[in-house]
């Protein structure tokens, strides 16, 4: 065979008489290495770049911030809304951004926290994003499918023990009560709302109803999720599990607000703790994490705040130039 294809004899001579073979490949891989070097360097740029140009976005042209209640607004331990996120909130309002509640609570539960603070929020998710609405006379509502709502019923019939919740928009009710009940109520304080009862086989397939809420743990969630045929649950509290449409989630009612005010996602920052605020922070242009919260909101956020007994809103707020100092 032609020894000018045996690869390895040759390259003594290459070297010994810089041949030009040798010459063409070294030029090669040394302009190889500053080309991906170069590569390297205009990537780390693009990205510092976009960087600065999302978070100039995001920090001055922010036009609606979303606030869950309990963990959020409200501390678990004084079980009240801190001064400095009241005046960061009517901040907000001065600068002409919009303020809205995005809460797991009904319209009825949430007053006894919102009497509290002289704000008048520009607009309400209630129910995980099921219920919204202003004071303008904007509505827009997603109740859950009967066929559901008969297997609940039916579970519920088998699982007699099983204390459970049925929102309505303006009423929420307890099938009926039990220890547990009572000290999850306990802690929630000044906060709670007030507990009534009713048979729902009575009233929750005459009356529209945006939520069901459990008192089951994890394992017993699945299995009656996993006999519906358009049911999810998310958890704020460790003790029971809100039950809305699959397709819903409080995402869904930051995007009927954005619909209705004409904004994009990117405009938009969300603030929560528990579980059921996890989707809204990832889908936020803005998801912040109170210091208090559980680790799956964290993690989906893209920042984590003080926790609300420490001024965490103010704080977050101050950090992303959405106020200033």
């Amino acid at each position: 065979s032609d020894p000018g294809f045996t690869v390895a004899p040759r390259i003594p001579e290459m070297v010994k008489n810089g041949g030009l073979p040798y010459r063409c490949l070294l030029w090669r891989a040394c302009n190889t290495l500053r080309c991906l070097m170069l590569i390297a360097r205009y990537k780390h740029v693009w990205r510092v770049e976009r960087s600065l140009e999302n978070r100039s976005m995001t920090t001055t042209d922010i036009k609606a911030v979303f606030f869950d209640i309990d963990g959020t607004l409200t501390s678990f331990v004084t079980h009240k809304v801190p001064d400095s996120t009241v005046e960061a909130i009517q901040r907000l309002q001065s600068a002409g951004i919009k303020v809205l509640i995005c809460t797991g609570r009904a319209p009825s539960q949430m007053k006894v926290v919102l009497d509290t603070m002289p704000i008048s929020f520009d607009g309400i998710v209630a129910f995980n994003g099921q219920y919204c609405f202003d004071e303008q006379g904007y509505l827009e509502s997603q109740a859950l499918d009967q066929s559901d709502i008969r297997v609940i019923l039916d579970w519920l019939d088998q699982h007699p023990d099983v204390v459970c919740d049925f929102g309505e928009k303006d009423y929420v009710y307890f099938n009926h009560t039990n220890e547990a009940l009572q000290q999850t109520w306990s802690g929630l304080g000044k906060t709670a709302p007030i507990q009534y009862f009713e048979d729902p086989h009575v009233r929750a397939l005459t009356h529209g109803t945006f939520q069901i809420s459990p008192f089951i743990d994890p394992e017993l969630e699945a299995e009656l999720v996993g006999l519906c045929s358009n049911i999810r649950g998310v958890r704020w509290h460790p003790d029971f599990t809100d039950l809305i449409p699959a397709d819903g989630g409080k995402p869904r009612g930051i995007q009927r607000f954005m619909k209705h005010y004409g904004i994009t996602r990117e405009q938009t920052m969300a603030f929560g703790d528990g579980g059921n605020d996890t989707d809204m922070l990832a889908y936020a242009g803005i998801g912040v994490a109170m210091g208090n919260a559980t680790d799956e909101p964290k993690a989906a956020a893209d920042y984590v705040t003080d926790d609300v007994d420490h001024d965490g809103v103010l704080h977050a707020l101050l950090h992303f130039g959405v106020l200033h100092d």
